[in-house]
């Protein structure tokens, strides 16, 4: 219960920034370009430096062999979510179907998750969720691309290599592994640039809802999709790392990253390769404000 209630503090002082977000767009000082800029300033500036800073910590064995079972668990969610998203929804149209099923697969883990896991979990757990979100960046700029449109290989790599959060996660494991020292004024600039993560991922979230419709939740097929990713999911992985005897801390991180709602990208990429943009911002919309409250209620489970 101890961790329903932490958890829900945490989502109350993320709904607050998404408010503000949603107020800002509302009456005009966040545009549609300022969105963008911004939304550009965390993906490659503030998430990074979150990142990073989750791996100033001694290096102790241990946490390399937690962290790879971390990469294994999130693995092994995503192939799980894959080939669901090919079952789950084969009587769909094709326009919404690659949306369906790509938002089975990509959740928003690196945007809203990482500054949850943070809040409630600390450095430790913000340190395995940094790696946690490697397999669904992989996932995303391959099987997750293909759903919308054919990528050579070249070209996934090369989205997947130059991602700022995966190029961050790289070089916080060398300064961890080699304890390569920073001068402390560095330090403290990239741990308050990464403090930021927080209020400005959710802001933009809020203005990303404020220019939807509430009637988003009238949609079937888009309550069906924020089930499956919100709740089902989740509950695999939970029931999964039980029966394997996965320790505490590394399954609480992993089943709250699983169920995070789907990510934005859903929205643009459907709108980018002519699938149905609307119905995409659709589920966007429902499944951030559904996550509000299934986030809090999946510790219950932990």
């Amino acid at each position: 219960m101890n961790s329903f209630f932490q958890m829900l503090n945490v989502q109350a002082v993320l709904f607050l920034y998404l408010a503000v977000g949603c107020y800002g767009k509302k009456v005009g000082i966040l545009d549609d370009v300022a969105q963008q800029r911004l939304t550009e300033w965390v993906v490659r500036i503030t998430l990074p430096c979150l990142v990073f800073a989750s791996f100033h910590t001694e290096f102790r064995l241990e946490y390399l062999v937690e962290g790879a079972g971390a990469v294994a668990i999130a693995t092994g969610m995503s192939l799980i979510a894959l080939v669901l998203g090919k079952l789950l929804y084969r009587r769909v149209p094709p326009r919404e179907r690659c949306i369906l099923q790509y938002g089975t697969l990509v959740s928003n883990a690196g945007f809203a998750g990482l500054p949850i896991i943070a809040g409630a979990y600390g450095a430790q757990g913000l340190f395995l969720a940094s790696l946690f979100i490697i397999p669904t960046r992989v996932f995303m700029w391959s099987a997750g691309i293909s759903l919308f449109t054919s990528m050579d290989t070249a070209e996934r790599l090369k989205k997947v290599l130059l991602n700022p959060a995966l190029i961050a996660v790289g070089l916080g494991l060398a300064r961890m592994v080699l304890q390569i020292p920073l001068p402390a004024f560095v330090d403290t600039a990239i741990q308050n640039l990464g403090a930021s993560t927080s209020p400005l991922a959710m802001a933009l979230v809020g203005a990303m809802l404020a220019d939807l419709s509430p009637r988003a939740f009238l949609d079937k097929k888009v309550l069906y999709l924020a089930f499956v990713r919100q709740i089902l999911l989740p509950f695999i992985c939970l029931a999964g790392l039980r029966a394997l005897g996965v320790n505490s801390l590394l399954t609480a991180v992993s089943v709250v990253l699983t169920g995070m709602p789907i990510g934005s990208t859903t929205a643009i990429l459907a709108g980018k390769y002519g699938a149905d943009a609307q119905f995409a911002s659709k589920c966007v919309f429902l499944s951030t404000l559904t996550s509000l409250l299934t986030v809090p209620l999946l510790t219950l489970f932990l």
